[in-house]
């Protein structure tokens, strides 16, 4: 691969997370309407503004290699969105179902990630860049923790509150049943 294939293959990647902080911000958005409570608006709110601040810093380093930003989300993201519509439309938006789809994001975002840092063909030569990627997934690591363990907190108050009896998780695209 010559240097100007490594750069295009370091453009696409870079605009590849951009649309994935796009993802993130759309997911968050759904989120906020998706809940009542305050104190997760506020937190997706948060959330949101990382994501602005992490598509700032690609798009910064993406002028320097000479590209242009990409605009809208991943082809898989308005896939996933749009069940999350369709979704909504038929079943109760608890807390529960809204963290897990939250956490479902996180999982996307943090392979999204690990594979742009990990790609054999991609070669990073500018650390700035390389520190900035392991930034930002350090970052999502501890959000999709978070997440999770709001999540997991959300399942044992509606276990003792008898809302729900056996529940069982599945992916975000799916919804939870109870047994």
């Amino acid at each position: 691969m010559g240097i100007l294939q490594h750069v295009e293959h370091q453009i696409s990647a870079l605009n590849d997370l951009i649309k994935i902080n796009n993802d993130r911000v759309t997911g968050y958005q759904k989120a906020i309407e998706g809940t009542e409570e305050q104190k997760l608006k506020k937190l997706f709110a948060d959330y949101i503004e990382d994501s602005k601040k992490y598509k700032g810093d690609l798009i910064e380093h993406l002028h320097v290699l000479g590209g242009d930003p990409a605009s809208g989300t991943t082809l898989a993201g308005k896939f996933y969105h749009t069940w999350i519509d369709v979704k909504a439309k038929f079943s109760k938006k608890d807390t529960v179902s809204i963290l897990s789809d939250c956490e479902y994001g996180e999982d996307v975002a943090n392979t999204a990630y690990r594979n742009a840092l990990d790609d054999k063909e991609l070669i990073w030569k500018d650390e700035r860049i390389v520190n900035i990627l392991n930034r930002h997934l350090k970052e999502l690591n501890a959000t999709h923790e978070h997440i999770k363990e709001l999540r997991d907190d959300a399942i044992a108050l509606a276990l003792q509150n008898k809302k729900m009896e056996k529940p069982s998780i599945e992916r975000a695209d799916t919804k939870i049943t109870h047994n």
